[in-house]
């Protein structure tokens, strides 16, 4: 510590305190209000569909009537897949008491989480464990997936079987409170989802030279997102960058590792290809296509996994139209140099 600090850290320790609770405050405030609108959104959506049998072609086009609307003033968060989701979140809890009461520990990817178990009785379990307990999303996922209130319920040694999940879950994080981290939130309140990352970091700086590099190189590229929020059944995902190619008609997907390449890193990208084909591509647009861009390359992935003599991934069919992947290597160890440049402390390559 500087000696110079030493004076005055009690008034930075009170300060920074002050800070922690007002974002934790503003978090709950807003997430509280996030999940409540949801729910009414989802409890309007269902007595309007209830209205009438007579009503049935209007019921049938209300979710793509409203979500057209919505999503032009206020985002993705009202596709028609979320208004779905919303419908069926009232339809899950239909108590507003007992979901307010909850709602404090708990995030909508908690509740979406929640949605997936169809039994009244586990479902509303599950909701009270992860609120008392301040489970992650990530607990509450694996719990859900291996059936731990049926195994609890029916076990005879209920101890045992509570100290085996606490020990697997153990290195999870906890449910953080943090405003401006959170996309979904941040979606909510009317933010781009790009503008809730910071950009100080190594791999934000990389994304951010990498996509005017690709404006400037690559023929044809329109600028779609940066980290895309794609939401599934199961899960939450961000794409590092999103852009549309006129000249191929079709989406290009980029994801960045800093490391060297790895399995994981290669099924994730094709996930996200087969994942925006099924989600986001329209009639007209050919295949999606997925560049992974890492610091070090593998012989083995390259010949033994999906890469090998795949069109749609690091696009070795298109090359005549996008910088090639020497080009884009290039420019990350280039982007690299000059971030360490100017952040001398965080070079730790020798």
């Amino acid at each position: 510590m500087d000696n110079n600090l030493i004076p005055y850290q009690p008034v930075i320790s009170d300060i920074k305190n002050l800070i922690t609770v007002g974002q934790n405050v503003a978090y709950n405030a807003a997430n509280r209000a996030m999940i409540m609108t949801y729910w009414n959104i989802g409890k309007r959506i269902v007595e309007e569909e209830q209205s009438g049998a007579e009503r049935a072609e209007y019921g049938k086009r209300l979710i793509p009537v409203l979500s057209a609307e919505l999503t032009k003033e206020f985002g993705n968060s009202y596709s028609s897949r979320n208004l779905h989701y919303y419908r069926k979140f009232y339809h899950c809890f239909p108590d507003s008491e007992i979901l307010n009461t909850r709602v404090q520990n708990l995030n909508w990817s908690h509740f979406r989480a929640l949605l997936r178990v169809p039994d009244e009785d586990a479902r509303v379990w599950y909701m009270n464990e992860a609120a008392n307990e301040n489970w992650s999303v990530r607990t509450l996922d694996r719990n859900i997936g291996t059936q731990y209130y049926y195994r609890l319920l029916h076990s005879p040694k209920k101890e045992a079987v509570i100290a085996e999940m606490k020990e697997k879950t153990a290195a999870e994080p906890k449910h953080q409170f943090e405003l401006l981290k959170s996309p979904i939130v941040a979606e909510f309140l009317g933010f781009r989802t790009e503008d809730s990352f910071a950009e100080s970091d190594l791999e934000s700086a990389i994304l951010s030279h990498i996509r005017d590099f690709l404006m400037e190189m690559g023929k044809g590229f329109a600028f779609v997102a940066r980290q895309q929020h794609i939401v599934t059944d199961t899960e939450d995902y961000y794409i590092d960058l999103v852009f549309y190619n006129i000249e191929l008609k079709c989406y290009v997907l980029i994801d960045l590792k800093m490391g060297t390449i790895t399995h994981q890193d290669v099924g994730q990208i094709d996930m996200y290809v087969r994942m925006y084909d099924e989600l986001k591509c329209k009639e007209g647009d050919n295949p999606t296509i997925g560049i992974l861009l890492c610091g070090e390359t593998s012989e083995d992935i390259a010949r033994y996994s999906v890469l090998h003599d795949n069109d749609h991934l690091f696009m070795s069919k298109y090359l005549t139209y996008l910088p090639t992947k020497e080009q884009l290597r290039a420019e990350i160890e280039r982007q690299k140099n000059i971030f360490y440049m100017q952040h001398p402390k965080l070079d730790n390559k020798e």
